[in-house]
């Protein structure tokens, strides 16, 4: 027979166990959340130059205009050659542009590769819209392929209104291929990449 006396020790040893265990879990449980949740918050905000997958065209351009440099970068291990049409261009805020970018399956094998992406300066992310991207999906290409991609993007008006935005005449795109061992988004494979379902 247990004394009275331990009885509340017991119990409380009970108590502290389980808070131990709930919060073990709700760590672990934030451990997982906290990847996609950042990710979520740097496409909303723009956050980090992550730029903004546009869901419509804009009404209108405005007279104002920045040069958008494109840079193009291969993560290691990649044999592929990866380049941009043409470096730069000046656009109009609102004007929708379509760029493409040339990459070429250097090795005798296929490789399936997803691109990274973001802007600088980083606070422009918010206003750099991209309708489509050969970035929305993996690609795959076989033993020595080449293959011209697509970027369709536009800046939007609304950095005029930005004091932030008010000296910034550059924007950079960069994108920086990585291999994967296994597609884990639609692969494109001969066929024009875009974001699926919708531009």
């Amino acid at each position: 027979m247990i004394p009275n006396s331990a009885q509340p020790l017991n119990r409380r040893d009970a108590i502290v166990a389980t808070s131990c265990g709930l919060f073990v879990a709700f760590m672990v449980g934030a451990a997982y959340a906290a990847v996609p949740l950042y990710d979520w918050f740097c496409r909303t905000t723009g956050f980090n130059g992550t730029t903004q997958v546009a869901t419509s065209i804009p009404g209108a351009s405005v007279d104002r205009k920045v040069t958008v440099r494109f840079d193009a970068n291969l993560g290691p291990g990649l044999p592929w050659r990866f380049e941009p049409e043409q470096n730069s261009i000046e656009v109009r805020l609102g004007e929708v542009v379509t760029v493409n970018y040339r990459v070429i399956n250097q090795s005798a094998r296929p490789i399936t590769a997803s691109a990274a992406y973001n802007v600088t300066p980083l606070n422009m992310g918010a206003y750099f819209q991209k309708i489509n991207c050969f970035c929305f999906t993996e690609q795959r290409l076989k033993a020595a392929e080449t293959r011209d991609m697509a970027v369709v993007f536009y800046v939007d008006p609304a950095m005029a209104k930005d004091p932030d935005g008010a000296d910034v005449d550059t924007i950079t795109l960069s994108y920086t291929f990585y291999p994967q061992r296994e597609p884990s988004r639609p692969v494109a494979d001969g066929a024009p990449a875009g974001r699926p379902g919708q531009i």
